[in-house]
């Protein structure tokens, strides 16, 4: 399921205020089924668009490396 731009621009309101940090930002990638999320221009996860029972849902990704543990 293709997210839109209005998709984008809720997604990226929503993670903003939940986190108090304008500096998440979602970009789109070239499949249009999911999309990038950046934090201060790092990219840190993708979230997917589904479409389950007719109710809309979004599964935002977050990959941890150990040697990014290991940084903090």
């Amino acid at each position: 399921m293709d997210i839109n731009k209005a998709d984008i621009a809720k997604l990226q309101g929503y993670l903003q205020k939940k986190f108090g940090n304008p500096g998440l930002t979602i970009r789109e990638r070239r499949v249009a089924d999911s999309v990038e999320v950046y934090l201060n221009g790092e990219a840190i996860g993708t979230i997917y668009k589904d479409n389950d029972d007719d109710e809309i849902s979004f599964d935002f990704n977050m990959s941890i490396l150990d040697i990014d543990l290991e940084e903090a």
